[in-house]
């Protein structure tokens, strides 16, 4: 599996309502901590399918993000049967960001 982009038109189909754990990653395109973590998303998404990774573009969803009180970037939220159970803000090693969806 891939990291999917979501939007606020897929943001319940592809993350409140679905069956395993998603890791949202708030993010964009001019920051260089959410661009360092990507690598490490990407990895994860590819070898972990007991979960889901989501990129939501802050700048292109302000509304996502106002919803969900994302104030810095990048924002990583976890969400389990549609309800938000972890957060991080800042960028994290690969082994942080297994372990923020898994705990």
């Amino acid at each position: 599996m891939s990291v999917i982009e979501v939007t606020k038109a897929n943001f319940e189909s592809e993350v409140l309502k679905n069956d395993i754990p998603v890791l949202a990653d708030f993010n964009a395109g001019w920051c260089g901590p959410c661009q360092a973590m990507k690598p490490m998303l990407d990895e994860l998404a590819a070898g972990n399918p007991g979960y889901k990774i989501v990129s939501i573009d802050i700048d292109e969803e302000d509304e996502l993000a106002d919803e969900y009180d994302v104030t810095s970037i990048p924002c990583l939220v976890v969400f389990k049967g549609g309800e938000e159970v972890n957060r991080n803000v800042g960028l994290i090693p690969r082994d942080a960001i297994a372990a923020l969806v898994e705990g």
